[in-house]
């Protein structure tokens, strides 16, 4: 029988791992949410409308996996869909640059739509056709479980996926309500490489900037609805730490001048609720009192602008 002291002794013995996990899947299958949930604070927006995420968001997670140090850099990825416009092309692009940058991928699907279909839909089927052309270990994460109504019609739509590709694992889990997440990483652990990739204290390679312009998306989004949201990007252009107060200037570009009008509101009623539940969040995210100004600016559009949609996703300041 192993003395507590000598099983210490083979625990500090485990090498860390460390590697990049691309988060893979259609729109709003809970790939932000997932993120946010592993790292257990909010670093992705998230809002039910599609394309949502539009940049490839790096998240790392440093935690111990029985004993054992493991660094995982999670990609959160554009939802894979057909574009629709080139905003859309440009996202997909995005998606799938990323795919070749991890270690090993997660594709996240709809567990409801799983057990529905009896197998994985064909959108899904055709992500992981596209997975399979780069050799590397697929995890499938069942999201949204804890949604699935009938939990009987489970195993045999598991048999069926299991039977559709050589996975690395499958994980029935839930984003949401925090399910599954630690069967997740252990999984996701056996997959990594030895050694570690960043030092401690490393959350992402984003600016506060980024995440600022973010918030404001957010809350634009969750205000507005049908076309509005796809045309909206949002740009820093104003940033003064004065101490105690951190003076910040937004531009929320929008691709029609119809799109003005409704994000303005009668008499500034839409932009002054859109600006104070972003301030509110910027509070939270920064720990200091903020000060927000926004301006509405027309840029005619733009999503269909290659060039410009590269521009717009990928920053948080104007050139």
């Amino acid at each position: 029988m192993a003395t507590p002291r000598s099983s210490e002794k083979r625990r500090a013995a485990v090498p860390p791992r460390a590697g990049r996990c691309v988060i893979a899947g259609r729109p709003n299958v809970g790939k932000s949410t997932l993120l946010n949930a592993l790292l257990g604070q909010k670093l992705s927006i998230v809002a039910s409308k599609p394309g949502t995420t539009r940049s490839v968001l790096l998240g790392v997670l440093d935690t111990n996996v029985e004993g054992c140090r493991t660094q995982i850099a999670f990609l959160d990825t554009p939802g894979l869909e057909a574009p629709r416009s080139v905003l859309g092309r440009v996202l997909v692009e995005e998606a799938q640059g990323a795919l070749e940058q991890g270690d090993l991928l997660l594709l996240l699907v709809d567990a409801t739509s799983v057990v529905r279909k009896q197998g994985l839909p064909t959108e899904d089927e055709r992500i992981l056709a596209l997975a399979k052309t780069l050799g590397k270990p697929i995890v499938l994460g069942l999201n949204k479980v804890d949604k699935v109504k009938d939990k009987r019609q489970m195993l045999p739509a598991l048999e069926k996926v299991a039977a559709s590709h050589a996975w690395a694992a499958i994980v029935p889990l839930s984003a949401l309500r925090g399910v599954g997440l630690e069967g997740l990483v252990a999984e996701i652990r056996t997959l990594l490489p030895e050694g570690l990739l960043y030092e401690e204290d490393v959350l992402t390679d984003r600016p506060e900037r980024f995440f600022v312009a973010e918030r404001v998306r957010e809350a634009v989004l969750a205000h507005t609805r049908e076309e509005v949201p796809h045309g909206v990007a949002v740009q820093v252009d104003e940033w003064v730490d004065e101490g105690s107060l951190l003076r910040i200037g937004v531009t929320i570009i929008v691709a029609r001048d119809s799109h003005k009008g409704i994000l303005i509101g009668a008499r500034g009623s839409m932009l002054k609720q859109i600006g104070q539940d972003a301030r509110l969040a910027i509070e939270e995210l920064l720990e200091k009192k903020v000060f927000l100004r926004t301006f509405v600016k027309v840029m005619a559009g733009w999503t269909e602008d290659a060039e410009k949609v590269r521009r717009l996703t990928r920053e948080g300041d104007l050139p």
